[in-house]
């Protein structure tokens, strides 16, 4: 058995083992005994931290979801607060953590597709990327707050699509950079 740790290094401990486990094994593989077995802790610590299967697949998700929100929020820090700078640093950012985000991220995504609680728990985490973009660009835009909240909804889509893209490598980050920036700049900064 492993030796006693500190409830939030557990959780830390357990998520690293189970992205190890789906990025070697698939999410298939992905059981809280699995995993309990591979930390060297009993199923009941296991379940103690995540509950279900599912609960550690959100877990792992929403880790994965909050470095990319840290990455932004890092990335916006130095900038002018200038429409061609905000709507670059946004579109880089985002593409950025696309390519460096764990490849059992997707895998995790679409294993989870049809459960009602992840579906809930994206659809919460689109409309806190859009509400964060929104505060970032409100400041620049020449349109009224619920136009632009409305519009970066919208291009939380375009961005998920664009990344889709990259990664599956059908457009270069380059083009991908300079589209997002582009319909940031057109679409939502600008009313004209």
């Amino acid at each position: 058995m492993s030796k006693k740790l500190p409830r939030a290094e557990r959780r830390t401990q357990l998520l690293e083992i189970a992205s190890r486990i789906v990025r070697e094994q698939g999410t298939d593989a992905l059981t809280l005994g699995l995993l309990a077995e591979q930390a060297g802790v009993s199923k009941p610590i296991a379940y103690s931290h995540f509950e279900t299967r599912s609960g550690l697949m959100m877990a792992l998700y929403k880790k994965a979801m909050d470095r990319q929100v840290e990455a932004l929020s890092q990335a916006l820090e130095d900038v002018p607060c200038e429409p061609e700078w905000i709507a670059r640093v946004l579109a880089t950012a985002y593409m950025e953590c696309a390519t460096t985000i764990e490849p059992e991220w997707h895998a995790i995504g679409a294993a989870l597709r049809g459960n009602a609680i992840m579906e809930a728990y994206q659809r919460e985490m689109r409309e806190d990327h859009a509400a964060f973009y929104a505060e970032a660009i409100q400041p620049m835009s020449e349109r009224d707050s619920t136009d632009v909240r409305r519009r970066c909804v919208g291009l939380i889509g375009a961005m998920e699509a664009m990344s889709n893209e990259m990664t599956a490598g059908r457009i270069s980050m380059e083009d991908a950079v300079d589209d997002l920036a582009s319909l940031i700049l057109t679409w939502i900064i600008s009313e004209h």
